[in-house]
């Protein structure tokens, strides 16, 4: 048996020599072990550590706990970025302890991190096989095993075999979201129909529940519900932050004194983005007599990114806070006197969401990167506008709401190829063609059924679609044929360079929107590409977007009021493709003045905002998120949310709600709010 060592030796000042040499004498217990060795990893002095465990294992062969001190030595090995030694050490662990669960997922990410994906997808099946019987730990790391194995067959593109590994996750433990969150967007956009697959052992609510924000936007017009559903999401996301050590700054009188307002914009996506196309010019105009500009950038490096180029030189200041915490990121900014915080991320990929739930600066702001409300105490005003969010719908949104001319902000600077011919597109000469190039996961199924309708009723047309990848293509080539439509008549275009994309827009007919989340920058390509883009609004901010970018290029001709005025617009526009032209003139005499293009107006009313926001928070007026009765808003549209009616009359939804809330209120008093329960309503 081990000898114990001295209380001296345990010292994390006993010089290492020492330490050395108890371990190669076998006497250095195992207990002690990790108290001497963590200690020194504690204080900074990792190496140390690990020369500790090594000398360890070399001189204790035959001690039983042999494999948690190789764990340990793994864990310490990739503090100090020794990939190979990580390895090593892990699957040794795993020849001494064949069903150490945490080891087979650490050895997991290590070779996935090493560029063994395939390994790692290997190692970690290797596990859910040896837990097919399991016991509580098991069952909690065979869980961990079949999210990694999705998530990272999801990143090489293996979609189907991803959501098969999360439905395996789904049903082993259904009232965990991590799985279904992930396993409901794959169905997305492999448009499998439907998307929501119950069973014994997972029902509909329960996948409704694990369904992230932005994935519920492409299922359900139902803002009322997403803003319960993202105060929801953001409480189990953030839930609550130490903020005692990160001091909240005052706000800083700067209004009538001169000084320039200092703004900052967070996000993952300043770079060759959706978001980062929209923004680019925009922060290039900004007043710089009036705001000082920072960017915090959260996203993965890139290199000779044009985007990321220009931003760089228009902005005061660049910080790249990727690889930070949320409270050192948090500290920077605070530490920067940020006074207005705009979030461009939202809850979408690579958000940073808990920054600013330490209140780095004393006015944060929701803006151009989430297609609706954060339902977050912390982020107190939005941006949006008049069509996207009208006055009576201000109730579907936690923040305050400020309003510019049109949500969409375009580059007007970018690089545009040469217009091809139709048959370098792939496109038939003499067809009416009818296009979308959204993601596939917006297109629903009701979606897909109006443009079956549609090239039912005009024979002579095409559907050009965005490729989502040979299986999902030849699915909705099959859901095609079932409709009665040829599948030779559903053209998928491949994935180009943005300025050829762009180029190729320009041969279609008439783009056809998504619902209920519509187009948003490919709305704004293709109205900028002289392209006619047919739309009809919903309530929520995804379902009402691409209404608002229609009415900004001064085409109100293409708004329709309903799914049924849609497919028959659609129709009448193929079947008399010359009273398409008059639109397309319209398009190309405005192009320049419209509302779409004037960026230079959009940044002079964005600092005109600001300034606005500043000046209510210099005031102590500075609005406080109202969230009052969510967790009744989500269970009354959860129920709603079930019934899947993808479209629906204003009244009608308003009505469901308060008759459900005056059932609620009949159980238990539920207190007024400023939303569909009002004193008046009691």
């Amino acid at each position: 048996m081990d000898a114990k060592v001295d209380k001296m030796s345990l010292s994390p000042n006993a010089p290492l020599a020492e330490i050395l040499e108890l371990a190669r004498t076998q006497r250095l217990a195992f207990t002690d072990l990790f108290t001497v060795a963590e200690s020194r990893s504690a204080a900074g002095q990792k190496a140390e550590a690990a020369e500790i465990y090594k000398a360890w294992i070399a001189f204790n062969d035959g001690n039983p706990f042999l494999h948690l001190v190789y764990f340990n030595y793994s864990v310490t090995l990739r503090q100090l970025n020794d990939l190979a030694g990580t390895i090593n050490a892990l699957r040794a662990c795993l020849k001494l302890d064949p069903a150490f669960g945490a080891a087979h997922i650490n050895l997991g990410r290590a070779l996935e991190d090493g560029g063994l994906a395939v390994q790692a997808i290997q190692q970690w099946q290797t596990y859910t096989a040896l837990t097919a019987e399991s016991t509580a730990d098991r069952v909690s790391h065979r869980l961990m095993t079949l999210q990694h194995i999705g998530r990272v067959m999801e990143n090489a593109g293996l979609l189907e075999e991803a959501e098969t590994a999360l439905w395996q996750a789904i049903e082993l433990r259904p009232d965990k979201p991590e799985a279904g969150q992930h396993w409901s967007a794959l169905r997305q956009r492999q448009c499998k129909w439907p998307v929501l697959t119950p069973s014994t052992h997972a029902t509909q609510r329960q996948m409704i529940d694990a369904m992230s924000p932005l994935t519920l936007a492409c299922y359900s017009d139902d803002p009322m519900f997403q803003l319960a559903k993202a105060y929801r999401y953001n409480r189990s996301l953030v839930g609550r932050v130490e903020t005692k050590e990160l001091q909240r700054r005052t706000p800083k009188q700067k209004t009538g004194t001169g000084e320039r307002l200092r703004v900052g914009y967070v996000s993952s996506d300043l770079r060759d983005h959706a978001v980062g196309f929209a923004l680019r010019e925009v922060l290039e105009l900004h007043d710089k007599e009036s705001v000082e500009i920072y960017a915090y950038y959260c996203g993965d490096p890139v290199l000779r990114d044009e985007t990321q180029t220009r931003m760089k030189a228009a902005v005061d200041c660049w910080r790249d806070i990727a690889t930070m915490s949320d409270a050192e990121a948090a500290k920077l900014i605070g530490d920067d006197e940020i006074d207005i915080l705009v979030d461009v991320n939202g809850y979408t990929k690579h958000a940073r969401t808990k920054i600013f739930a330490y209140r780095p600066a004393p006015v944060i702001v929701n803006f151009c990167g989430y297609p609706g409300s954060m339902g977050s105490p912390f982020h107190q005003y939005m941006i949006a506008d008049e069509h996207i969010v009208p006055a009576d719908n201000e109730i579907y949104y936690s923040e305050k709401v400020f309003r510019i001319a049109c949500n969409q902000p375009i580059d007007r600077k970018r690089a545009i190829a040469d217009k091809p011919t139709r048959a370098d597109a792939g496109l038939p000469k003499d067809k009416f063609v009818f296009a979308c190039f959204n993601g596939m996961q917006k297109i629903t199924e009701t979606t897909f059924g109006h443009w079956m309708q549609i090239l039912r009723e005009a024979p002579d047309s095409v559907l050009w679609l965005l490729t989502g990848g040979d299986k999902v293509d030849q699915r909705l080539r099959e859901s095609a044929e079932k409709a009665g439509i040829t599948s030779d008549r559903i053209i998928f275009a491949p994935k180009a360079p943005n300025a050829q994309h762009l180029a190729r827009i320009a041969v279609a007919d008439l783009f056809l929107d998504t619902f209920p989340y519509g187009a948003h920058s490919t709305g704004a390509d293709a109205l900028t590409m002289g392209l006619p883009v047919l739309t009809f609004p919903g309530r929520s901010f995804a379902a009402r977007f691409c209404h608002s970018i229609v009415h900004a290029a001064g085409v109100p001709e293409l708004l329709c009021s309903d799914p049924e005025n849609y497919v028959a617009k659609a129709i009448g526009y193929a079947k008399n493709p010359v009273s398409l032209k008059a639109i397309r003139d319209q398009l190309a005499a405005r192009r320049e003045s419209s509302v779409l293009r004037d960026i230079p107006g959009l940044a002079r009313r964005l600092e005109e905002i600001f300034w606005e926001m500043q000046g209510e928070c210099e005031r102590g007026e500075t609005p406080v998120p109202d969230l009052r009765n969510m967790e009744i808003y989500y269970e009354i549209g959860a129920d709603l949310v079930q019934a899947h009616i993808e479209y629906c009359d204003d009244g009608d939804y308003r009505r469901h709600y308060r008759e459900r809330l005056a059932d609620w209120d009949d159980q238990s008093p539920i207190e007024a709010d400023n939303r569909l329960w009002s004193s008046a309503d009691r």
